[in-house]
C-alpha cells in the first residue's frame, strides 16, 4: 500500500519534470491545475514575469462540494472568463502531475468550451 506521502512524492517529481519542459510566458501563460481531495485551484501563471494573471477555486466560488466532476466544470468555465478578461485566449496546459483523467480533464475540457485554446 502506498501511503499518502509517497504518492504526493511520486506526483511532485513528476509535476517537475513536466515543468522542466513547459513554461508560460506573456502571450501563452500557464494554466495549472491543482486538486485535493475536496477542492480544485486553477491559475492562469506567467512564469518570466513571475505573477499569476487570473485564479480561482472551489473555495472562492463557494461550491457546495469541489471533490466531484462538476464542480471542476464550473472552475474550468470561471477560469476561462477570468483570463479573457485579462486579455489571455490561448493558454499552455499544466495538469500539476495529475492524470489527465477524470477532474483534471473536466476542467480543461470546460476551459476550452469557454473559449481558452490550448
Amino acid at each position: 500500500m502506498i501511503t499518502q506521502t509517497k504518492r504526493n512524492a511520486i506526483r511532485q517529481r513528476i509535476h517537475d519534470r513536466i515543468r522542466r519542459k513547459l513554461s508560460g510566458t506573456a502571450e501563452r501563460p500557464r494554466l495549472n491545475v491543482y486538486r485535493s481531495l475536496n477542492h480544485i485551484y486553477a491559475q492562469v501563471i506567467d512564469d518570466l514575469k513571475g505573477e499569476t494573471i487570473a485564479s480561482t477555486s472551489t473555495m472562492v466560488l463557494k461550491l457546495k462540494t469541489g471533490g466531484n466532476i462538476a464542480a471542476a466544470k464550473e472552475i474550468g468555465k470561471a477560469i476561462a472568463e477570468k483570463a479573457q478578461e485579462k486579455g489571455v485566449k490561448k493558454v499552455v496546459f499544466d495538469r500539476g502531475g495529475f492524470l489527465y483523467h477524470g477532474r483534471i480533464k473536466a476542467v480543461a475540457e470546460a476551459a476550452r468550451e469557454a473559449g481558452l485554446e490550448f
